[in-house]
């Protein structure tokens, strides 16, 4: 005799979504680095290092709480990331912050991208046409 097979509680769940650092250790192991090498070669500034099963937890069971910055710096060198990768990433995963850069950009530009920021789509595309247009004009008058 066999039992019928029960349907799933559709008021659970389904999986969530792994967070930015998970994914990041996640991306570093299937590369070929087992937990265990990121434990052996992911030290902090004070020398301690995370074990093998912190790794595996984030990854699985991501914990609540974010690791602390010597901990992120101990993660960084553990996956080969910068430790830049790797804050960001713990801001993703804890905080549902994504960071962004404006690499090679002074202020003004920043503030420039700041203020565009959130505003509709229609209003991005009249400063783009407006700055593409002035671009125009000074190659045509051989600026």
């Amino acid at each position: 005799m066999t039992a019928a097979a029960t349907a799933p509680d559709q008021g659970t769940a389904g999986p969530t979504p792994a967070g930015a650092l998970s994914r990041l250790v996640q991306e570093v192991n299937d590369s070929g680095v087992t937990y265990q090498e990121m434990a052996d070669r992911g030290i902090d500034p004070d020398g301690n290092k995370l074990p093998r099963q912190w790794y595996q937890k984030l990854v699985k069971t991501p914990p609540v709480n974010p690791p602390s910055v010597a901990q992120m710096h101990a993660i960084a060198q553990a996956l080969g990331k910068p430790f830049r990768r790797v804050q960001e990433a713990t801001a993703e995963q804890w905080l549902m912050y994504e960071a962004t850069e404006l690499a090679g950009y002074d202020e003004e530009v920043r503030i420039i991208v700041g203020h565009l920021a959130g505003k509709p789509k229609s209003e991005v595309m009249k400063w783009r046409y407006m700055i593409e247009a002035e671009e125009r004009a000074r190659r045509e008058a051989g600026e």
